[in-house]
């Protein structure tokens, strides 16, 4: 009896195993899903060229097709100085690639029952239950403004006037939020007098908590007249502090338990653990911009070392967890991820979203309303950029496709018409290059069927 008893324990073992190594996505030959060996060299050959030339320190490519990977390379060093060549397992500051985890978040609360996209975001975070809009950025739409005593119309007149607000027609809207329609901004992309006030606010303070956050957040004006304009912002990191409201748990707590550990992706996180700050990919800037924000003009060709303030907060942790740019991550975590958005919501027995969801947030929601940074051919959806009409986009691409960035260089994109997923990492920022879109048009040029 014993013997069976641990030959059936031994195969039990053997079955978890089993299971645990079935977690990986399965690696097959390009061939095999219509994509050329040849061709993906000449992708290889460009990117290692990219290195030579020094536009890029190191960089990590993987492209899957049909739910395989069939593409996964490394380019260069994840740090020059200290002489650690790129790996499979490097670990990325990810950015703003941050946010449609954050979306997914959100939108898993949704199929639950906890909100409508429709409702005021004042119905859950009374903090924000007043916002009014700056008439210096208001574009001219009519209202009501006071001054505590009177109350007049607004008329174009008043555009020129600083310091002064109204009541918008309405609040924003949880829709709003998930697509950048909100009327908020980030305070670090321009200069209005609205993003004036953010920085004087330091709206984004690593060490606040997210309540304490919206709650900052609610005493500045509003940029824009809720459901006018997409303009990017820190929308999405109010969602963040939604997904707590709504849980009961922190943001954090939340993607750790109800996402990260079911798809497992154990190296996505807002921080890094101890044992892996030798996996970290050192950060680099154009020469001459480390340290004087995202416009700063670089005054050489070289990329230095970004000062260490960049990975602080990635090491030391903070109250902040950003839902719009907070999250370190794998290529490979990422494309768990990914996969799962292409499989509609589901991975390896795990369902995140229905099928229903994941084609809510990959339509259109802006309507007449362009796309910002000048993308033409361009919508977006609830947390993802969109690919409406190659034709206007002017580089290859599928119309259905959905998409971001991260400020540091990386990109991904699902493209559920050729069943493809492309995913870049690199850290350079401010980035001012061109590898996202190289990569992504020697992708396609290596598709064949």
């Amino acid at each position: 009896m014993k013997t069976l008893n641990h030959l059936f324990l031994c195969a039990l073992l053997l079955v978890l195993a089993g299971a645990v190594a079935a977690k990986e996505l399965p690696v097959t030959k390009p061939e095999r899903v219509g994509i050329s060996s040849e061709r993906l060299e000449r992708l290889t050959d460009l990117m290692n060229a990219r290195v030579a030339d020094g536009t890029m320190v190191g960089g990590l490519g993987m492209i899957a097709r049909n739910g395989r990977i069939v593409y996964t390379n490394t380019y260069g060093q994840a740090d020059r100085e200290a002489g650690k060549p790129m790996t499979e397992d490097t670990i990325f500051r990810i950015y703003s690639m941050t946010k449609p985890i954050t979306a997914v978040a959100l939108m898993m609360l949704y199929e639950e029952g906890k909100f409508f996209l429709n409702d005021p975001i004042a119905r859950y975070i009374p903090e924000l239950a007043n916002l009014e809009v700056a008439l210096s950025t208001a574009d001219g739409a009519t209202g009501i403004i006071s001054d505590g005593t009177t109350s007049r119309t607004v008329g174009e007149g008043d555009l020129e006037k600083t310091g002064q607000t109204r009541k918008p027609r309405r609040q924003p809207t949880v829709r709003d939020l998930l697509t950048h329609t909100a009327g908020f901004t980030y305070g670090v992309f321009g200069n209005t007098e609205v993003d004036q006030a953010y920085r004087e606010a330091g709206i984004l303070n690593p060490n606040k908590s997210l309540k304490e956050f919206v709650t900052d957040l609610g005493k500045l004006p509003l940029q824009y007249e809720p459901g006018t304009k997409w303009h990017y912002s820190v929308a999405v990191d109010v969602q963040g502090r939604l997904v707590e409201v709504l849980s009961g748990m922190s943001f954090g707590e939340f993607l750790k338990k109800r996402i990260f550990e079911p798809l497992d992706m154990p190296d996505t996180s807002f921080t890094i653990a101890p044992g892996n700050i030798g996996r970290l990919a050192q950060m680099y800037a154009p020469e001459g911009t480390s340290g004087g924000g995202f416009f700063a003009a670089a005054t050489g060709p070289d990329l230095v070392v970004a000062p260490a303030a960049a990975s602080a907060r990635y090491m030391d942790g903070g109250a902040f967890e950003s839902g719009g740019g907070g999250l370190l991550s794998t290529a490979r975590d990422y494309m768990r991820f990914s996969q799962m958005l292409l499989n509609g919501g589901e991975l390896d027995g795990t369902r995140l979203l229905s099928p229903k969801s994941i084609e809510l947030m990959t339509m259109n929601h802006l309507g007449d309303i362009p796309m910002g940074f000048n993308r033409q051919g361009a919508g977006f959806g609830l947390g993802f950029g969109l690919v409406l009409d190659p034709g206007l986009v002017g580089e290859v691409s599928t119309a259905g496709e959905y998409n971001w960035g991260g400020a540091a260089g990386t990109t991904f994109w699902v493209d559920p018409e050729e069943q493809l997923i492309g995913l870049f990492m690199v850290q350079s920022l401010p980035h001012r290059t061109r590898l996202r879109g190289e990569f992504k048009s020697l992708v396609y040029q290596s598709l064949v069927e």
